[in-house]
C-alpha cells in the first residue's frame, strides 16, 4: 500500500503579493482570477500592481456568483477565460474559494488562493463545502489536492468586515473540540495522528490573542495578535483538516459543533441570517455539553462572551421548537457519527438546551 500526503504552503504579510510571480511562474503565464465581487474590488488592484512588471497575465475579475453551488461551477467552466488560463486564482472568502476548488479540479489546473478575510480554513484545504441554490447544504467536494499556495495579505484581511474575522474565530474554535471527539476511540496512524496533535495548536492562540486581534481589526490595522489569530483560523485549522480527511477512508475533521450549524441552514431566521462561524461557536459549547466537558465549556463560554460570540440560543435566533429540525437534519450528516459513542437526537436537543441555560446563567452572574 502507498499513499501521498500533499500539504499546503503559504505566504503572509502586508507585501506578500510581491512573492506571487516567483511562486506561480513555473506553472504558466496566465491566470483566471475568480472570486467574490466585493473581495476582488479590495484585493485585485494590489495583485495587478504586484504583477505589473512581470511576464504574467491575469484576466479581469470574474465574479464566481453568490454561493458555492454546482450551478456556479458549471457556469464558470464554460467561460473562455477559464478554458484559456494556465491556472486559477481564487480570491475572496470560503464560498468563493470552494467554488474555485471545484473549477480548478475539474479542468485539472493549479489553484492559488488569495483569501481576503480570515473566516475559515478554506484557502488551504482539500475539501469544498457545496450548497444548493436555496442555501441549504448540498455536501462536500473533494479535489485531488489542496491549493498549490495561499497568499495571506494581512492588510487586506485587516480591512475586511470585522464580523467576518469574528466569525472566523468562532469557526476555528471548533477544530480541537471536534477532532478530539472524532478521534478519541480511533486507532490512528501517522497522518491522522499528526492531524490530531496539530489540532491542539488551534485553540490557545484564539483565546490568548483574540480580544486584542479584534481591536486591531476594528481599527483596520494589522498587528502581531491579528496575524497570529489569522494564521490559526486559516493555516492551523486547515493543516488539521488536510491531515484528518480522506474521502475514501476516514473523516475526523468535524463533529457535533458543525451538526448545529448544518441543521440551522434549514431555519432561515437563524442559518439564513447568522454567520457560519457564529453558529458553529454555539455548536462548540453544545458539543462540550454533550460530552460533559463542563470545565472546558466554561472556559470557552467566557471567551465567547468576551468578544460577543453567542452563548445562548436567542443570540442566534433559535428557539426550543427549532431544535427538532436541527436534530433531524444532523442525524443525516457525516459528522453525526463522529463521536466515540452513539449520539441520539434526544440528548443532542438536550445538550443545546442545557447550553442555553448555562449561557443564561453566565450572563445573569456577570
Amino acid at each position: 500500500m502507498s499513499y501521498s500526503v500533499i500539504l499546503p504552503s503559504w505566504s503572509i504579510g502586508e507585501d506578500c503579493y510581491k512573492d506571487v510571480f516567483k511562486i506561480v511562474n513555473p506553472l504558466g503565464k496566465k491566470a483566471a482570477v475568480i472570486g467574490g465581487e466585493t473581495a476582488m474590488q479590495k484585493a485585485y488592484g494590489a495583485l495587478k500592481e504586484a504583477l505589473a512588471k512581470e511576464d504574467f497575465e491575469i484576466t479581469e475579475p470574474i465574479v464566481y456568483g453568490k454561493n458555492s453551488t454546482y450551478e456556479n461551477v458549471e457556469r464558470l467552466l464554460l467561460m473562455d477565460e477559464v478554458k484559456n488560463a494556465d491556472m486559477i486564482f481564487g480570491m475572496g472568502g470560503g464560498r468563493a474559494i470552494d467554488t474555485c476548488k471545484a473549477v480548478a479540479d475539474k479542468v485539472n489546473k493549479p489553484l492559488f488562493t488569495f483569501p481576503t478575510l480570515a473566516s475559515n480554513c478554506a484557502p488551504i484545504t482539500a475539501i469544498g463545502v457545496m450548497y444548493n441554490s436555496d442555501g441549504s447544504l448540498n455536501g462536500y467536494y473533494y479535489p485531488q489536492r489542496c491549493p498549490h499556495h495561499t497568499f495571506i495579505n494581512t492588510d487586506v484581511i485587516a480591512k475586511a468586515p470585522t464580523e467576518l474575522f469574528w466569525a472566523g474565530i468562532g469557526d476555528a474554535l471548533s477544530k480541537l473540540a471536534e477532532v478530539e471527539l472524532a478521534t478519541r476511540s480511533e486507532k490512528l496512524f501517522h497522518t491522522t495522528l499528526l492531524g490530531a496533535q496539530l489540532a491542539h495548536s488551534c485553540t490557545e492562540p484564539l483565546l490568548e490573542f483574540g480580544e486584542k486581534a479584534m481591536e486591531q481589526v476594528k481599527a483596520d490595522k494589522t498587528g502581531y495578535e491579528m496575524e497570529q489569530v489569522a494564521l490559526s483560523i486559516i493555516i492551523s485549522t486547515g493543516l488539521v483538516s488536510n491531515l484528518t480527511v480522506d474521502p475514501k477512508d476516514y473523516y475526523y475533521n468535524s463533529s457535533l459543533a458543525h451538526c448545529v450549524y448544518n441543521g440551522s441552514t434549514l431555519i432561515p431566521k437563524s442559518g439564513g441570517k447568522h454567520l457560519h462561524g457564529e453558529i458553529v461557536s454555539y455548536g462548540v459549547l453544545t458539543l462540550l455539553t454533550y460530552d460533559e466537558q463542563f470545565k472546558e465549556r466554561e472556559r470557552i463560554m467566557k471567551f465567547n462572551h468576551s468578544i460577543g460570540l453567542p452563548i445562548t440560543l436567542a443570540e442566534i435566533d433559535l428557539a426550543k421548537e427549532d431544535l427538532q429540525i436541527i436534530a433531524d437534519k444532523a442525524e443525516t450528516l457525516l459528522e453525526w457519527k463522529k463521536a466515540p459513542y452513539v449520539v441520539t437526537k434526544e440528548r443532542f436537543i438536550k445538550a443545546m438546551l442545557d447550553t442555553d441555560e448555562a449561557g443564561k446563567a453566565f450572563i445573569k452572574a456577570k
